[in-house]
């Protein structure tokens, strides 16, 4: 189907940042294939409307090197096996869009030619403006930077009009909604003031190269139908964060 042509207001071109727990849906481990499909068609849906689509994703559902490095095990070598997961999770998204007959790119920041393409921007820039979806795997490459660092870095790096953290929360709260009943979700939030507060989105490096790159980011609960697709053409879905609330 060819895309259709973009209206006002809707992004060009977005990346999404997924969370690697969300894809175990009530699963306790893994990659639940329900979820998996869900994600898939809502990008394949994004892509029918025009809308260039990066996705990095993470891999918490399988393998994440923090935990493991708090666990006794070397750091920089709990962050090679939290980024293999990574691309583990990023074949198996690869492959629900192809059952959809969208076609799809898996890149990876380690050099596995055997199973995926070396993340190269210049290259990733080229598969989105050709209609694939570009998934991109392994983090930075680097030990020590989380996935939303990389996801915020491959947004500026593509040129993305838009980044959505992909969670299981529907936006950002004053507090943690769980803990506290009276936590109020924000609409729209500014930068500064989710790092004045310490509020739990993304880690501090995330959140300041995306304000000091002019990156607006928009927070969502992707368990919730439809809201990646909402998002991705620019509805007020979750939180939005920008530069001045």
């Amino acid at each position: 189907m060819a895309p259709q042509p973009l209206r006002a207001g809707i992004p060009r071109r977005v990346l999404i940042k997924l969370s690697g727990e969300a894809l175990m849906g009530e699963d306790a481990y893994g990659i639940n294939p329900t979820v998996l499909g869900r994600i898939a068609n809502e990008t394949r849906q994004l892509v029918e409307r025009g809308i260039q689509v990066a996705i990095v994703i993470g891999g918490g559902n399988i393998c994440r090197g923090s935990d493991l490095a708090a666990l006794g095990m070397d750091r920089i070598a709990a962050d090679h096996m939290g980024m293999l997961a990574t691309v583990i999770n990023g074949l198996a998204l690869q492959d629900a869009l192809e059952h959809l007959q969208q076609s799809a790119r898996v890149m990876s920041a380690l050099q596995i030619h055997q199973v995926c393409e070396d993340y190269i921007r210049r290259r990733a820039v080229h598969h989105l403006e050709k209609g694939f979806v570009v998934i991109l795997t392994a983090g930075t490459g680097n030990p020590f930077f989380t996935t939303d660092s990389a996801a915020s870095l491959r947004a500026i790096e593509i040129n993305a009009d838009l980044m959505i953290k992909a969670t299981k929360v529907d936006g950002i709260y004053s507090a943690d909604p769980v803990k506290c009943r009276t936590a109020q979700r924000y609409e729209v939030i500014a930068y500064d003031q989710v790092l004045e507060q310490k509020l739990a989105v993304m880690d501090a490096t995330a959140i300041v190269l995306c304000r000091d790159n002019r990156m607006p980011l928009r927070v969502v609960d992707m368990t919730r139908d439809g809201a990646l697709v909402r998002a991705g053409t620019g509805e007020s879905e979750g939180t939005l964060v920008t530069f001045a609330a």
